[in-house]
C-alpha cells in the first residue's frame, strides 16, 4: 500500500465472502494511547520501517511501519478538552520568547 489518493480494490475469497485491498491511502485512524482517543488523519509521510529500508524511500506501508500523521483533530480535541493550545511557545515578562537550552 503506497501513500496517495485513496485506491481500494474489492478482493473475492472463500466463501464468496470479499475483502477490500488498499492499493493507495491517504488516510487513516490513529490512536493517540495516552488519551485514549481516536481520529481519523491524513498520513504525511513513512519514517521508520523495519522490514525493508526500501519502503521508506518508497512511501510503502506496511504493518509495523512508523508513519507521520497530520496532528491537527489532536490539537484541536486536546485544546476543546483541557483548554491549552499545544504547539505555543510561551512569553515571558518582557513580551518575549525564552532563549532554547
Amino acid at each position: 500500500t503506497k501513500i496517495g489518493g485513496k485506491r481500494v480494490r474489492i478482493v473475492r475469497t472463500r466463501g464468496g465472502n470479499t475483502k477490500y485491498r488498499g492499493l493507495r491511502l491517504d488516510s487513516g485512524n490513529f490512536s493517540w494511547g495516552t488519551e485514549a482517543m481516536t481520529r481519523k488523519v491524513r498520513i504525511t509521510n513513512v519514517v521508520y520501517s523495519a522490514t525493508n529500508v526500501e519502503y521508506v524511500r518508497t512511501k510503502t506501508l506496511v504493518k509495523g511501519s512508523v508513519v507521520q500523521v497530520d496532528a491537527t483533530p489532536f490539537k484541536q480535541w486536546y485544546e476543546t478538552h483541557y483548554g491549552v493550545v499545544l504547539g505555543k511557545k510561551k512569553k515571558t515578562k518582557d513580551g518575549e520568547e525564552p532563549a532554547a537550552k
